[in-house]
């Protein structure tokens, strides 16, 4: 007996259909399974036969032919074991549909029957809506996320009984309703706890505003940690369809909670500096997304940023300018979303107490200059504002009035980011981090004092073309937080204030 099932194969962020074909035929006892099946796959023989048994149900004593087409696609991950199983089941005429093809089916086995949960559930409910298939049946756990997509009759199911009955009484299974908004639990970190700091406060809101790159500089101490965890206060509420990409990446990741909806946090990643490239940008046979993607739409913090490896932070490059990850294999070419906030924070020189008028630096310019190299120049020229974090004061430290509030500043920021959107609503951009040589014309002109100066501050800081245009980036934001509708010669030089710290 013949049975046919559909169930996905994750690639990147990307879901590929894949149909399972369950062949039960006389002959000698085996379980054979072709299609590219790697070892977790494979594995899952011993899993089904188990699970099928400890559920009450008859194992075939025949030859078994499991086919996972298209037969030139790697599949991956223990997310097969329900579909195969169901087969089994279904060849033999447990199951009373033998050829079900209107649900897609996932779902890791345990071996008394029971389902786990399975990652990358929302990309491949989205692709079976695309496909036109009217359902999906997976682990409840996994039901919450599979709900985000509308129009699309999601089953959950803990076990194999359960998964039959569904199968053959629909009605006795409902499905689950859309989850509402889930977010992150923790410690919501006020701007209002940083005393002083007036000129770093100032390049958060710009940088928040306009979603550009951030450096920090300055001696142990002095905050800037404390600044960049702040950073995702500041920033606007996802907007639905930056939910669902924020959700998809962090589902393939397997990082979402069991039973978690749409994630409505901008996610604020902060790696080790030990972390390897392929952790930071994302790899492997079967490409996983690595740390940028994780914080797309979000916040990416390096905390002692010259201390990670000089190699890891070159990989930065090409996320940090084109928004995206590409990660090439033999089969196929995953591309991965990491459009984030970059904020950097490094000391001044190895010791950290250079330019500090209370400590005494004791390195060498050779010691800078070494330490200092470890940032290159194109990786620097590709940070809109660098600013510079001094010591506090002692009278500062012991300060009772608390600073502005992350609240006053996020109304300044949402309201800056709103002028960006009616700005660009044609032109599929979000801020003006994002903008392009040519809608640069558009956008970003200069009237004639604006231009004497940028022109001077080109010609003495030995600014290079992408740093030319990143200063009119950032006068850009500086004027939408203004509420001007032009650029004007005092927002160019506050912009070029963020690119004179040495």
């Amino acid at each position: 007996m013949l049975a046919s099932l559909r169930t996905a194969a994750l690639f990147g962020v990307d879901a590929c259909p894949v149909h399972v074909e369950v062949d039960v035929s006389f002959g000698l006892p085996g379980f054979a399974m072709v299609g590219l099946p790697d070892a977790s796959v494979r594995e899952s023989r011993d899993r089904v036969r188990s699970a099928i048994r400890n559920s009450g149900f008859p194992f075939p004593s025949h030859r078994i032919t499991v086919n996972l087409a298209p037969a030139d696609v790697r599949k991956a991950g223990a997310s097969f074991d329900l579909p195969i199983a169901l087969g089994i089941l279904a060849a033999q005429g447990v199951v009373a549909r033998r050829h079900i093809a209107d649900l897609v089916l996932l779902g890791e086995l345990s071996l008394d029957g029971s389902i786990h949960a399975t990652r990358g559930v929302l990309p491949i409910a989205a692709a079976a809506k695309r496909e036109g298939v009217a359902g999906i049946l997976l682990p409840t756990s996994n039901a919450a996320e599979a709900a985000i997509v509308s129009g699309l009759g999601v089953f959950g199911v803990s076990s194999l009984t359960e998964a039959v009955r569904a199968l053959n009484e629909p009605a006795s299974c409902a499905a689950t309703p859309a989850p509402p908004a889930s977010a992150w639990i923790g410690e919501v970190a006020d701007l209002a706890d940083v005393r002083g700091q007036l000129l770093a406060r100032r390049a958060l809101e710009v940088a928040c505003a306009g979603g550009h790159h951030l450096l920090l500089v300055g001696p142990p101490g002095a905050g800037k940690t404390m600044m960049a965890r702040r950073v995702a206060g500041l920033l606007p509420p996802l907007t639905f369809d930056e939910a669902l990409e924020v959700t998809a990446v962090h589902s393939v990741a397997g990082c979402l909670s069991p039973g978690g909806g749409l994630l409505a946090n901008r996610p604020f990643r902060a790696p080790h500096h030990t972390i390897s490239n392929a952790a930071l940008v994302g790899g492997g046979s079967q490409p996983r997304p690595g740390e940028v993607s994780l914080a797309h739409h979000g916040v990416l913090f390096l905390d002692e940023m010259l201390e990670f490896s000089r190699h890891v932070l070159e990989v930065l490059r090409q996320p940090l300018e084109e928004g995206s990850v590409t990660i090439a294999r033999a089969a196929r070419t995953a591309v991965f979303p990491a459009r984030f906030m970059l904020v950097g924070a490094m000391n001044p020189c190895p010791c950290g107490f250079l330019g500090d008028t209370m400590r005494e630096c004791r390195c060498t310019p050779q010691h800078v200059a070494r330490y200092r190299d470890k940032l290159s120049g194109p990786l620097r020229d590709r940070l809109d504002l660098t600013v510079d974090v001094p010591a506090l004061p002692p009278d500062a430290l012991g300060a009772t009035t608390a600073g502005e509030s992350s609240s006053a500043v996020r109304a300044r920021v949402v309201a800056a980011r709103a002028r960006q959107r009616e700005r660009y609503a044609r032109d599929r951009i979000q801020t003006n981090a994002a903008l392009t040589p040519a809608l640069m014309a558009a956008h970003c002109a200069l009237d004639r004092a604006g231009l004497r100066l940028l022109s001077a501050a080109v010609r003495k800081l030995a600014l290079t073309a992408r740093g030319y245009d990143r200063v009119r980036k950032v006068a850009r934001t500086i004027a939408d937080l203004a509420g001007a509708g032009n650029i004007g010669a005092d927002h160019i030089a506050e912009a070029l204030q963020f690119r004179m710290v040495e």
